[in-house]
């Protein structure tokens, strides 16, 4: 029998509503295991596939768990922006019996593997969908990283910090720093860095196959690694990030709700005419 896992905060009462909604489609065809990811833990079992309900937060943090299981996921938008999730409230029926009749596309994408060290010590190994970004702590003054990629010293960035996202993750801090757009299914780091002192400092694309690391320099400022926006570390001068590509991509499940470049006209507005006004003025 199909065994599913069905994820969402159940302290979201919206959340909360469209799980109990969906949960007698599913028992139709399927064993449901329900996973209230409010929890502190999310602990995962083995499954056919996972809906996650709720925002991109719930799909990054089911991510990290779903991708070295190899479970599909689909994502289904109960948030804010929502750039991860194909599926609204709406369509999920849809979906549902698009699972269930096997018309749908498994669309792996990139995930990173992060690893920050202090010497022989290990301060957090993860994987993660969107990005590991290296920051200034509390105090609103300039940070210095080395960037060394497959070894090679590039250059170091003065500045509030250093984005390393996946495809995925270029439309988040990445692209609010200033990053470009990647298409979703590439294969290619984006090294963006946040408000740099230097202006000729700019974005980087590099292939996925490479090795990056960042050291903090050592100027005695709060530093700290954020992945994902939910994994947190403190790190010290002379502490190493090193960020790979993951052995495992995230599996979504696409049914052909919408598009990737659907997806970028919606969220960001794209499209239309510009606001000239009613001025009849050449």
């Amino acid at each position: 029998m199909t065994r599913v896992l069905l994820l969402g905060n159940r302290k979201r009462r919206e959340v909360c509503s469209e799980c109990q909604r969906v949960l007698p489609r599913l028992r139709e065809f399927a064993e449901v295991v329900e996973i209230d990811m409010s929890r502190a833990e999310l602990t995962v079992s083995d499954a056919d596939f996972a809906i996650v309900i709720g925002g991109d937060g719930s799909l990054l943090r089911a991510a990290r768990a779903l991708a070295p299981r190899r479970i599909p996921a689909l994502g289904v938008h109960v948030g804010r922006l929502g750039f991860l999730a194909e599926v609204q409230p709406g369509e999920l029926d849809d979906a549902i019996a698009a699972i269930e009749s096997g018309a749908f596309e498994i669309a792996p994408r990139m995930m990173i593997h992060c690893r920050a060290t202090r010497g022989d010590q290990t301060l957090l190994d993860t994987v993660a969908l969107n990005d590991a970004v290296v920051s200034r702590g509390a105090l609103s003054r300039l940070v210095s990283i080395g960037l060394y990629i497959n070894g090679e010293h590039v250059t170091d960035y003065n500045g509030d910090g250093l984005i390393v996202s996946t495809p995925v993750g270029s439309t988040a801090h990445s692209l609010a720093a200033g990053g470009p757009i990647l298409e979703a299914d590439l294969r290619a780091f984006v090294v963006t860095p946040i408000c740099p002192h230097t202006l000729t400092n700019r974005p980087l694309v590099i292939p996925a196959a490479g090795t990056i690391e960042m050291v903090i320099n050592p100027i005695d400022l709060p530093t700290a690694l954020t992945v994902d926006g939910q994994v947190y570390a403190e790190l010290k001068p002379a502490d190493r990030v090193t960020v790979t590509m993951a052995e495992e991509d995230l599996r979504l499940i696409k049914t052909g709700a919408r598009s990737y470049y659907q997806t970028l006209r919606e969220k960001l507005g794209w499209g239309g005419h510009p606001n000239y006004g009613n001025s009849t003025n050449p």
